[in-house]
């Protein structure tokens, strides 16, 4: 499942990321090269990628999106503490 040329951000993501200081851009990355997807565990159609940021101190990047929809549809994105250090 390779990146799509676009993707949507919905408000909510539009939102989180203003507020989180995370440009597209870092969005755009962590979907095109995830250094690792993961199914959401409660929603079939949503999927987790991550990745980290070198300009964030490698902060590992999560962004989740409706990959069944075209095109993506990015839902949320967020630092993950629980990654730093493991990707």
């Amino acid at each position: 499942m390779g990146c799509p040329k676009r993707f949507l951000l919905t408000n909510h993501a539009s939102v989180v990321l203003r507020e989180r200081n995370i440009p597209e851009e870092w969005v755009r990355r962590v979907l095109a090269r995830p250094r690792l997807r993961l199914p959401d565990a409660e929603d079939p159609d949503l999927f987790h990628a991550l990745a980290p940021i070198a300009e964030r101190e490698d902060r590992v990047l999560r962004v989740v999106y409706n990959g069944t929809k075209d095109p993506w549809q990015v839902v949320t994105a967020y630092f993950d503490r629980a990654w730093r250090g493991m990707l």
